[in-house]
């Protein structure tokens, strides 16, 4: 991983530089999807039914793994917490395993994880960018936290079902499904014989080849304390994923506190973390968008180490103070 630092000086001049050379090679397309403007640009001749079919993919993804649609997958085994397990789509199968190996991956020894994708009660509770965000009492703080819980899921792979234990739970896969959707339009853009594009999913940016021959694909590194488009970094990206967490992106405020979107299961308060944001690059945005959440919750050296174990990811941490690790 290649990362540019930029002084504040320069970041206008690279915003400007970035939008004139896009311009000059067309346009995005972009579509609303998975909660969000998901954008797509081939950078060589693509036919118009390739655009389509990965909005359409994307759709698809969303009605199996949206928290906030009532057919989903998600959404009819979260009614069926306690009742019974419910048959779902390879799709909820697939990434639920991936979150539930991190969920694994960052227990501590009491087996509470910093990434559990059941985090879904409190997810509800707070409500952080669902337009009725409050800040929950601790009562009923107390109770959606006695309700997460990972290693109360049951996954059956032969009858393909998935099983919450105790009713009241809720999967909530926000902080990794876009990265598998990622990965899904990438691997479709690859069978369609296209080798250089970019996918955005909301910030979560798969870079499929280079930009050009020889040149990678230049992605800004949002500075947390600016407006957006105001980079204090810049990273050559080829054939990776690279996505960001951090405390800017979704939050609200309540006598001058800042409340932002990224959950601990532990204290059922947004996570208190040494970082602003925290970056990762990853062969598999699956990978790269669990990771950038686990390790905001997870901290530098726990964080680190959990990187440091899988193969090819690297990390862009941005710390209160503005100052910048880089692992690669």
């Amino acid at each position: 991983m290649k990362l540019t630092l930029k002084t504040p000086a320069a970041l206008l001049f690279l915003s400007l530089f970035l939008a004139a050379s896009c311009a000059a090679e067309g346009r995005w397309r972009e579509e609303f999807a998975l909660g969000t403007i998901c954008r797509l640009r081939i950078f060589q001749a693509a036919p118009e039914r390739v655009y389509r079919a990965v909005f359409t993919r994307l759709r698809e993804i969303e009605a199996v793994l949206s928290a906030n649609l009532e057919t989903s997958d998600v959404e009819k085994v979260n009614r069926n917490a306690g009742i019974a397990p419910v048959a779902v789509r390879p799709e909820l199968r697939k990434t639920l395993d991936r979150a539930l190996w991190y969920a694994e991956h960052t227990a501590d020894s009491s087996g509470q994880a910093a990434f559990d994708p059941t985090i879904g009660p409190l997810v509800k509770l707070w409500d952080i960018g669902g337009g009725a965000q409050r800040v929950p009492s601790d009562e009923e703080i107390a109770a959606a936290r006695a309700l997460v819980d990972w290693r109360e899921v049951e996954m059956d792979s032969a009858r393909g079902t998935v099983y919450l234990r105790r009713p009241g739970m809720r999967l909530d896969l926000g902080a990794i499904a876009k990265g598998y959707a990622a990965d899904e339009a990438a691997a479709l853009l690859k069978r369609e014989g296209i080798s250089r594009a970019l996918i955005d999913l909301g910030g979560n940016i798969y870079a499929l080849g280079e930009r050009s021959e020889g040149k990678p694909f230049q992605i800004g590194l949002q500075d947390p304390d600016e407006m957006r488009g105001a980079y204090i970094g810049v990273i050559a990206a080829s054939d990776v994923s690279v996505v960001t967490s951090g405390d800017y992106e979704r939050f609200f405020e309540r006598d001058g506190v800042r409340y932002h979107h990224i959950l601990s299961p532990k204290t059922g308060f947004p996570v208190r973390s040494p970082f602003r944001s925290v970056t990762i690059t990853a062969r598999r945005s699956i990978d790269a968008d669990a990771l950038s959440t686990a390790v905001f919750a997870l901290g530098v050296e726990r964080g680190s180490a959990l990187i440091a174990s899988l193969d090819g990811a690297g990390s862009v941490f941005v710390l209160e103070n503005l100052s910048i690790i880089v692992n690669d």
